[in-house]
């Protein structure tokens, strides 16, 4: 045994070496966080604001795999290079390349039930790995080891093969996320022995790739998976340089020595191959794997940097950090290194000195998301709002919610508005101001004109302006369209305000109070309403029913337990118990619609303490639940701090930290519900904060209950703004007494300005609530 003391010495030296090491915010984040349990985030390798993103993909159908990996499987099929961070719909997957070894050339992926019907391998999470900008994976079927990094709009691949003379890559252009569309069509085509490069049409658009390999290739040939011959079972078509098609894709065949790297560099574009072929040339000119793992890292350690917590667990550091990192992560360039982008009016644009982004996924990002971009990534966001000009000029319209270039209504209200106003409030104003305004303006009370179509519209805006809201009995959801789109149209007389243009801001603040037309006074909920100004009757014990008139139907009898399906369901996700609370804009008010603050909190009391359960269908978005709030579903998410309105700011605090400490876990199931392109984490890092935007367009935050010991903040002014919890535990999340640079603060607000012009807001935390503390007229928001 004496001759082991030195080993273990060293051993503990060694430990106490690493434990003495200061680890940075980029060290805590954990790509897997949230690929469990329908997070819909994936694990791959990507850069903050980034075109690219290539990561492993387990699986292609259903809801399940929106992003591709699920945390459940245990087989890849690949990696592909576009994914959305968190969203709810099928959609990516573009250019996949599997390395396998055998001499069997199998065309398809087979099944994660079995593997060996298709190319698909094996693998352990004991032998996966990520980090911000890297992913790795043993894949046992073929004894290779794969590694993923990326520049921003540049993946690379690098992957260690065994000795064998029959190493293959895949690069198979059928492969997506999703179901294929008729019209979905891909070409590739091989240059040389070391490059490839094709395009695909894939809903959404068109993509461009060039792929170069580091070493030659020694076979190679093409392949359409849909062409069944009875010698192949599928076509290979040996040598063959190009191929045409919607399953269609190209192999190269290696001899490899044991551990011999084959790298492959893949750069996307959406305008062109040239493109492709630049933004290869500017990013990744050279073969240094090592040195653009480091890059990325390092420029994730930058990102990261903004925002220093103390006093937090390590479990607490993972939770909060891959936050800030999916924050990060949800806006997506669009545009190649020369700025050219592919426009909503079918050509090609330049972006000149600023980066075009092509999705708006607003109506989950503008309550959080957005907001904690204003405060931790300030840079950026003059460019979203010039993006979103751009694209209302070249569209001839301001757009709804959409996906590179794919324009639609399809989730309520009209939310690129309060991006854009929350972001002309907080100063951010280098973009034609009076163009977006009047866009916005023209949108809330006029129909689109030729060659616009007529579907572009505000959904139900016909019954807006003759009824003053939207009637059931002609409108799917028609409740939160007449809820949200008053909040919105709020949002422009905020900007009309400011602006000067007093007409309009009177036009508009009085339809920001089309909400109160379907508030039904008797039930104290937003009520579906139908065209001749009667309520949806209420089910009273019977079944329900779904009633058909022309092309539209809608569920018969009021249930406020009800979320229901689409196209029958009154509201967008979520139940009229859910709903009731969505008047961001004017809380005063809808205090007042429920006779006063004891009524209010009441109701309130009992949305947090009643039952989760439903009334069925039951709906997979039902999850995150404390009585029928739904964390899981944005239309809950400002819900807990409305108690700081009605003069209860202790139980704002109890809720925040009940939501903070119940619904966010490290790991893979660290999440309650689908991620939303930053949603969820966005409210993590806002409540942990100790804030949160209720009112977007408001450049104001609600006081929450601080996660932290001591949370830093660098701002846009190069100042620092400190949140200090003093005493503060898992135990004593309530407020005892607070101050602002030194002087007492009794209000349960705190401006944008007062954040980035730094200063430090420090709290007393305690385990009893102080019911004096953030009361009265002078505490109110």
């Amino acid at each position: 045994m004496k001759q082991l003391k030195p080993f273990f010495l060293f051993m503990l030296m060694l430990a106490t070496f690493s434990s003495a090491q200061t680890q940075n915010p980029v060290d805590y984040v954990n790509p897997f966080l949230g690929t469990d349990f329908f997070g819909h985030t994936f694990p791959g390798a990507s850069l903050p604001f980034a075109m690219v993103h290539v990561s492993p993909d387990t699986g292609t159908e259903g809801w399940t795999h929106c992003a591709g990996y699920i945390w459940q499987a245990g087989s890849i099929m690949g990696f592909s290079h576009t994914h959305w961070s968190g969203v709810g719909m099928v959609d990516g997957g573009d250019i996949l390349l599997m390395p396998v070894v055998g001499n069997k050339m199998q065309l398809t992926p087979g099944t994660d039930e079995n593997p060996d019907d298709g190319y698909r391998s094996r693998f352990s999470h004991s032998r996966e790995s990520a980090s911000p900008g890297y992913y790795s994976v043993f894949l046992e079927d073929y004894s290779i080891e794969a590694e993923l990094t990326t520049t921003p709009r540049v993946a690379f691949h690098r992957y260690t093969f065994p000795e064998a003379d029959n190493s293959k890559i895949i690069v198979d252009l059928g492969h997506q996320i999703g179901q294929k569309d008729e019209n979905d069509w891909a070409e590739i085509r091989i240059i040389n022995d070391r490059q490839i490069e094709g395009e695909k049409v894939d809903g959404p658009g068109k993509i461009y790739f060039v792929a170069e390999f580091s070493k030659p290739f020694l076979y190679y040939g093409t392949f359409d998976a849909e062409y069944a011959t009875p010698e192949s079972g599928a076509a290979v078509f040996a040598y063959k340089n190009a191929e045409r098609g919607k399953s269609i894709g190209a192999f190269v065949t290696y001899n490899t020595s044991e551990n011999e790297q084959v790298l492959v560099k893949v750069a996307i574009s959406y305008t062109s191959i040239e493109g492709a072929r630049k933004n290869m040339e500017a990013e990744l000119p050279h073969w240094d794997f090592e040195r653009v793992k480091n890059d990325a890292h390092n420029t994730w350690e930058n990102e990261l940097a903004c925002l220093q917590i103390e006093g937090a667990t390590d479990a607490q550091k993972e939770i909060f950090y891959t936050s800030v990192y999916r924050s990060l992560l949800a806006q997506y360039i669009s545009q190649d290194v020369d700025g050219k982008y592919f426009g909503a009016d079918g050509k090609i644009h330049i972006a000149k000195d600023y980066n075009f982004y092509g999705s708006f996924s607003c109506w989950d990002t503008y309550r959080s998301q957005h907001p904690l971009l204003t405060l931790i990534a300030p840079e950026h966001v003059n460019d979203f709002i010039k993006s979103i000009v751009d694209k209302t000029k070249q569209y001839g319209w301001l757009p709804g919610q959409h996906f590179q270039n794919v324009f639609g209504e399809g989730m309520v209200g009209d939310h690129l508005v309060p991006v854009v106003v929350d972001a002309y409030r907080k100063g951010f104003r280098d973009y034609d101001v009076d163009f977006i305004y009047n866009a916005m303006r023209t949108k809330a009370l006029e129909f689109p004109k030729p060659p616009v179509s007529v579907d572009a519209a505000r959904s139900g805006l016909k019954y807006t302006n003759e009824l003053g809201y939207i009637p059931a009995d002609r409108i799917t959801e028609s409740v939160p369209k007449t809820m949200e789109f008053s909040y919105d149209d709020w949002c422009i007389a905020q900007m009309a305000k400011e602006l000067g243009k007093e007409s309009d801001y009177n036009l508009l603040m009085q339809r920001s109070e089309n909400y109160k037309n379907v508030w039904d006074k008797e039930t104290k909920f937003m009520r579906p309403k139908m065209a001749d100004g009667s309520w949806l009757e209420p089910l009273n014990g019977r079944e329900q029913e779904i009633v058909k008139e022309d092309d539209h139907s809608y569920y018969k009898y009021f249930d406020p337990l009800l979320v229901g399906r689409r196209p029958n369901r009154h509201y967008t996700e979520s139940n009229a118990w859910q709903y009731v609370w969505s008047v961001q804009h004017d809380v005063p008010e809808l205090i007042d619609l429920f006779e006063g603050t004891k009524n209010f909190t009441k109701k309130l009391d009992t949305f947090f303490e009643m039952s989760p359960l439903i009334s069925p269908p039951k709906y997979v978005g039902v999850v995150g639940t404390i009585g029928q709030y739904v964390h899981g579903n944005q239309p809950s998410h400002h819900v807990a701090y409305l108690y700081n309105f009605a003069d209860q700011p202790w139980k704002t605090q109890f809720r925040v930290r009940q939501v903070l400490e119940q619904f966010y876990r490290p790991g893979p199931g660290g999440l309650c519900g689908n991620e939303d392109m930053g949603s969820l984490s966005s409210w993590y890092v806002l409540s942990a904060m100790g804030i949160y935007p209720v009112t977007p367009g408001n450049p104001v935050y609600i006081i929450g209950s601080p996660l932290f010991e001591k949370l830093t903040l660098q701002t846009e002014k190069n100042k620092t703004f400190t949140v200090i919890a003093r005493n503060n535990s898992s135990e004593n999340g309530y407020i005892q007494k607070a101050s602002f640079n030194g002087q007492p603060f009794d209000r349960t607000w705190i401006s944008h300005e007062e954040i980035v012009d730094g200063g430090v807001l420090e709290f007393e935390m305690g385990s009893e609530p102080n019911k004096k503390w953030g009361t009265g007229k002078q505490a109110l928001p």
